[in-house]
């Protein structure tokens, strides 16, 4: 006999605890189960006041209790330096606190391994401070080899389970995205609906498979069918009082003989699909855009669904309800080929635009030594790996839609479009149409559906110029493309998803304008997450003679002659220059002297620039006011005749009707 707690314990009854602890181990599932009971059985051979099972946890970082007979579990060590968890892989019993909290005054910790791996510890707790020797050690080490092979075997039967639960996992994806490929080209279903039903039976077994749309009153029009049977469903009409689909949108049939089909007309249908050696129906509910689909799987099988088939069925519904979202088949077919038209247009532009980048030295007429230059680059290369968006702040002509291509080239969405809009360019109807697209009917002379901006960019990246001319309207939309990531074209209420990266650029102060109410505060946070502020020309000067090398280069090309050279007296000219229109006045600058020096030297004759510097250096608010000025009295010598007025300032009525609202100007009342 040996004592434990003062209690005797014969060896025949302790040989008989650890058969039932073997017992319970081999009748469970999962240990967690049992815990209590084998706790109860192994009080008889080590007795205890608490036990806890730890295991490793996958990492084999750290431990994590797994089971436990305390009502409230908690964790049985809070950090590795504790007594249970200090050498654990080393059996010992310990005195120094563990557990005092809750009154316990003595335990064992013992190793829980398999073929000598640590997998886990097992502790033992008592509310007697000497409740135990050597001999409950070797006892409970006895108990934690029984416990580590049913650990063990558990599990691999879970690591078995997973497997086999991820194999199904994949031939469902697998079967998923092939049904998606076989739909997805196709302007109608109806002609690849069986070759949809044989892919859909890889993980859904089934007999016969319908298409049907449904609406309020009980009608039901069928669209497609894998097999010629019953043509009748075209023209089917159910009961009313029929049993309606579940709150989660499917309704199963495990007996149709048992369960007739609610169909009212053809009165005798339901009888003839029964008489056909159908039994069992599955069907799971969609919307495709605003018409409810419902797709079908009959079975000749009794209670051949259950509920544990109905996400894949909605998968399959899903893929079916991207192929037939459109109203009409017919003008789905043109918006594809349209769209496909435009595709390819977009993509023979990107790829233009990206080999002309290419040819150029620097990072695609990205030229310059200035320390202000190589800032604003060293700021584009930092965000262009991410998915930040980014506002581009400076004058005209600096060079924003520059910095922004450089930005799309080094981001992973190089491969897609760059698509840009000048946001001052449009009237606010036609900015919005152009920005999110449009339905057929949208508006007068909407004749068709046509993509916006939004969608022609997705995967790639949205350049919006000028964004500060944006009207509220547009605003308060485009605000909900960088918030929720979606959008829905005008005359639509079905959101789109918005797959594109947001560039804004502005030259003018986006804060004030939020001051004066002109521009959305929460729109103005939402763009200026990462701002790049580009200097004007006027103060890298040091950029000058690079950027004419390389302009009288690419212009030389364009002429069919070697490029122009600059006389000393022309290059001090460029360099004295303030260039209020900064890099775009530098280029035409050196464009309309290439001309006219015929192939010679370029001199500061050619280059026409005034010859004296202003005392003070132009800035953005002296070229607005000069700009409000010069609009206000040309529209006072023509009598506010915009037509007149936009010829003689050499704009278009558009931009001058921007323009006009930008300066807030209107026609006198006494005029």
């Amino acid at each position: 006999m040996t004592m434990a707690l003062g209690v005797a314990f014969p060896d025949t009854g302790r040989a008989d605890a650890f058969h039932e602890v073997l017992s319970t181990l081999a009748g469970a599932l999962d240990v967690r189960d049992v815990f209590q009971r084998l706790s109860s059985i192994a009080r008889r051979i080590v007795p205890h006041d608490e036990a806890d099972l730890a295991l490793l946890t996958e990492d084999g970082t750290r431990f994590r209790l797994y089971a436990t007979t305390h009502p409230e579990p908690i964790l049985i060590c809070p950090g590795e330096d504790h007594c249970a968890l200090r050498d654990p892989s080393i059996p010992r019993i310990f005195h120094d606190g563990f557990g005092k909290d809750r009154g316990f005054r003595c335990g064992i910790r013992v190793p829980v391994q398999v073929d000598d791996k640590l997998i886990g510890v097992l502790a033992l707790l008592s509310r007697d401070p000497d409740a135990y020797s050597d001999a409950e050690l070797q006892l409970t080490r006895r108990l934690a080899d029984y416990l580590a092979i049913a650990v063990s075997h558990q599990q691999l039967a879970d690591a078995t389970r997973r497997a086999a639960l991820e194999r199904d996992r994949a031939a469902s994806l697998e079967s998923s995205v092939e049904l998606l490929r076989a739909i997805s080209d196709v302007l109608d279903i109806r002609t690849v609906f069986p070759q949809v039903s044989e892919i859909a039976n890889k993980v859904l077994r089934h007999d016969h498979l319908t298409l049907a749309f449904s609406d309020p009153s009980g009608h039901v029009a069928l669209q497609a069918s894998s097999t010629d049977e019953f043509p009748e469903l075209s023209r089917l009409k159910l009961v009313k009082s029929g049993p309606p689909p579940t709150n989660d949108g499917f309704f199963i049939t495990g007996d149709m003989i048992q369960t007739p089909l609610p169909i009212a007309e053809p009165a005798d249908l339901s009888e003839r699909i029964v008489a056909a050696g159908y039994r069992s129906f599955l069907v799971v509910h969609a919307m495709a855009r605003d018409q409810q689909m419902a797709l079908g799987f009959w079975s000749k099988r009794v209670n051949a669904f259950t509920s544990e088939d109905v996400p894949i069925a909605r998968r399959i519904a899903d893929h079916v309800a991207l192929a037939v979202s459109h109203e009409q088949l017919a003008e789905a077919a043109r918006q594809v080929a349209e769209a496909r038209a435009r595709a390819e247009r977009l993509e023979l532009r990107v790829k233009s635009l990206v080999e002309e980048l290419d040819s150029k030295t620097g990072h695609g007429r990205a030229i310059g030594e200035s320390t202000e230059w190589k800032d604003v680059l060293r700021k584009a290369t930092q965000v262009a790996a991410t998915e930040t968006t980014v506002l581009l702040s400076g004058e005209s002509g600096t060079g924003k839609e520059v910095v922004a291509r450089l930005i799309h080239r080094a981001s992973p969405r190089r491969d897609g479009s760059f698509v840009a809009l000048n946001c001052a360019a449009l009237p606010e109807q036609l900015l919005e149409s152009e920005l999110f697209g449009y339905e057929r009917g949208a508006f007068t002379g909407a004749q068709q559906s046509k993509p916006g901006q939004i969608e022609l960019a997705s995967g790639g990246v949205l350049f919006l110029d000028e964004v500060s001319e944006m009207s509220l309207s547009a605003q308060a939309k485009f605000l909900r493309v960088l918030q929720e990531r979606e959008f829905q074209r005008l005359g639509s209420t079905r959101p789109l998803r918005a797959n594109v990266r947001v560039i804004a650029a502005t030259n003018r102060d986006l804060r004030k304008a939020v001051e004066r109410g002109d521009f959305r505060e929460d729109l103005y946070y939402r763009l200026q997450v990462f701002d790049i502020a580009i200097p004007p020309l006027r103060d890298r000067r040091s950029d000058i003679l690079p950027l004419s090398e390389a302009f009288l280069t690419e212009i030389g090309r364009s002429l069919g002659r070697p490029p122009a050279g600059l006389t000393r007296d022309a290059k001090d000219a460029l360099l004295r220059h303030d260039w209020p229109g900064n890099v775009r006045e530098l280029r035409n600058a050196l464009e309309r002297a290439a001309i006219l020096s015929e192939g010679g030297l370029i001199t500061p004759q050619h280059l026409s620039l005034p010859t004296e510097r202003p005392s003070l250096p132009v800035t953005t608010t002296d070229l607005t006011v000069v700009e409000r000025r010069t609009i206000e009295q040309v529209m006072r010598d023509t009598g506010w005749n915009k037509s007149k007025a936009a010829r003689r300032l050499g704009l278009s009525r558009t931009q001058l009707y921007v323009r006009l609202r930008k300066y807030d100007l209107e026609k006198p009342a006494y005029n």
